[in-house]
Protein backbone atom coordinates (compact mmCIF):
# COMPACT_ATOMS: atom_id res chain seq x y z
CA UNK A 1 0.00 0.00 0.00
CA UNK A 2 2.76 2.44 0.64
CA UNK A 3 4.33 1.32 -2.67
CA UNK A 4 0.74 2.42 -4.17
CA UNK A 5 0.90 5.96 -2.67
CA UNK A 6 4.39 6.65 -3.12
CA UNK A 7 4.03 6.15 -7.22
CA UNK A 8 0.87 7.86 -7.19
CA UNK A 9 2.82 10.90 -5.06
CA UNK A 10 5.75 10.62 -7.36
CA UNK A 11 3.27 11.02 -11.01
CA UNK A 12 1.92 13.90 -9.45
CA UNK A 13 4.93 15.69 -8.28
CA UNK A 14 6.42 14.57 -11.67
CA UNK A 15 3.02 16.09 -13.66
CA UNK A 16 4.00 18.88 -11.43
CA UNK A 17 7.49 19.72 -12.55
CA UNK A 18 6.58 18.64 -16.09
CA UNK A 19 3.95 21.54 -16.06
CA UNK A 20 6.09 23.91 -14.75
CA UNK A 21 8.34 23.67 -17.25
CA UNK A 22 6.22 23.41 -20.39
CA UNK A 23 4.97 26.93 -19.09
CA UNK A 24 8.82 28.20 -19.30
CA UNK A 25 9.09 27.49 -22.66
CA UNK A 26 5.95 29.52 -23.84
CA UNK A 27 6.67 32.33 -20.83
CA UNK A 28 10.51 32.52 -22.37
CA UNK A 29 9.45 32.25 -25.78
CA UNK A 30 7.42 35.84 -24.97
CA UNK A 31 10.08 38.15 -25.58
CA UNK A 32 9.95 41.95 -26.24
CA UNK A 33 10.11 44.01 -29.31
CA UNK A 34 13.17 45.42 -30.94
CA UNK A 35 13.37 47.60 -34.21
CA UNK A 36 15.99 49.86 -35.93
CA UNK A 37 15.35 52.90 -37.06
CA UNK A 38 17.12 55.66 -39.19
CA UNK A 39 16.67 59.16 -40.47
CA UNK A 40 16.98 62.81 -39.15
CA UNK A 41 15.61 63.82 -35.83
CA UNK A 42 12.42 65.41 -36.80
CA UNK A 43 11.38 66.46 -33.57
CA UNK A 44 13.20 66.14 -30.06
CA UNK A 45 10.76 67.45 -27.05
CA UNK A 46 10.87 67.32 -23.21
CA UNK A 47 7.74 66.54 -21.38
CA UNK A 48 7.77 67.41 -17.63
CA UNK A 49 7.26 64.80 -15.74
CA UNK A 50 6.52 62.79 -18.36
CA UNK A 51 10.34 62.58 -20.27
CA UNK A 52 12.21 63.37 -23.80
CA UNK A 53 10.63 62.66 -26.85
CA UNK A 54 12.05 62.01 -29.89
CA UNK A 55 10.70 61.13 -33.81
CA UNK A 56 12.96 60.51 -36.62
CA UNK A 57 12.12 61.17 -40.19
CA UNK A 58 11.19 57.19 -40.52
CA UNK A 59 9.17 56.97 -37.36
CA UNK A 60 4.94 58.24 -37.55
CA UNK A 61 4.80 59.31 -33.98
CA UNK A 62 7.30 60.92 -31.51
CA UNK A 63 7.87 58.63 -28.56
CA UNK A 64 9.03 59.07 -25.09
CA UNK A 65 12.96 57.32 -24.70
CA UNK A 66 14.07 58.53 -20.94
CA UNK A 67 13.68 60.71 -18.16
CA UNK A 68 15.53 63.45 -17.36
CA UNK A 69 14.36 63.08 -13.54
CA UNK A 70 14.11 59.68 -12.90
CA UNK A 71 16.02 55.99 -13.98
CA UNK A 72 13.82 55.32 -16.95
CA UNK A 73 12.21 51.54 -16.39
CA UNK A 74 10.60 50.35 -20.07
CA UNK A 75 8.70 46.73 -19.55
CA UNK A 76 10.50 44.32 -21.84
CA UNK A 77 13.73 46.39 -22.35
CA UNK A 78 16.69 43.72 -23.31
CA UNK A 79 19.25 46.82 -22.43
CA UNK A 80 17.89 47.60 -18.73
CA UNK A 81 17.61 50.98 -17.76
CA UNK A 82 18.34 54.53 -18.58
CA UNK A 83 19.67 56.68 -15.74
CA UNK A 84 18.71 60.59 -15.67
CA UNK A 85 22.49 61.02 -16.97
CA UNK A 86 21.97 58.86 -19.65
CA UNK A 87 18.83 60.94 -21.09
CA UNK A 88 20.71 64.10 -20.65
CA UNK A 89 23.43 62.85 -23.34
CA UNK A 90 20.96 61.36 -25.44
CA UNK A 91 19.62 64.76 -25.41
CA UNK A 92 22.10 66.51 -26.22
CA UNK A 93 23.50 64.12 -29.23
CA UNK A 94 19.89 64.54 -30.83
CA UNK A 95 19.92 67.96 -30.03
CA UNK A 96 23.29 68.45 -31.82
CA UNK A 97 22.29 65.70 -35.04
CA UNK A 98 18.69 68.09 -35.02
CA UNK A 99 20.64 71.28 -35.37
CA UNK A 100 23.44 69.79 -38.01
CA UNK A 101 20.55 68.19 -39.78
CA UNK A 102 23.30 64.78 -39.59
CA UNK A 103 21.04 61.91 -39.97
CA UNK A 104 20.96 59.27 -37.51
CA UNK A 105 22.17 55.99 -38.92
CA UNK A 106 20.84 53.23 -36.64
CA UNK A 107 18.77 53.76 -33.65
CA UNK A 108 17.64 50.24 -31.56
CA UNK A 109 14.68 50.55 -29.95
CA UNK A 110 13.36 48.00 -27.38
CA UNK A 111 10.38 47.05 -24.83
CA UNK A 112 6.96 45.78 -25.11
CA UNK A 113 5.13 48.44 -26.86
CA UNK A 114 7.46 48.39 -29.41
CA UNK A 115 5.98 48.22 -33.04
CA UNK A 116 6.87 45.63 -36.37
CA UNK A 117 7.99 48.81 -38.42
CA UNK A 118 9.05 52.27 -37.34
CA UNK A 119 5.82 53.98 -39.64
CA UNK A 120 3.95 52.03 -36.74
CA UNK A 121 4.15 53.64 -33.04
CA UNK A 122 1.16 54.09 -31.29
CA UNK A 123 1.18 57.71 -30.19
CA UNK A 124 2.83 58.51 -26.60
CA UNK A 125 4.64 55.38 -26.59
CA UNK A 126 7.32 54.61 -23.99
CA UNK A 127 10.82 52.82 -25.41
CA UNK A 128 13.73 52.50 -24.86
CA UNK A 129 17.19 53.37 -26.59
CA UNK A 130 19.29 50.62 -26.58
CA UNK A 131 22.00 51.21 -29.18
CA UNK A 132 22.11 54.31 -31.82
CA UNK A 133 25.37 56.15 -33.82
CA UNK A 134 25.11 59.06 -36.48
Amino acid sequence: MEKGMLKGKLNAMLKYVLSLMLLGVFVSNVHAGSLVCSGNVDMLAYHQGAGLLVKLSSMNEHVFICSTDNEWIVPGSLAGNTSPAACKTLYSTFLLARTTGTPIKNMVFDGNAVPAACNSFAPWTSVNVRYYYY
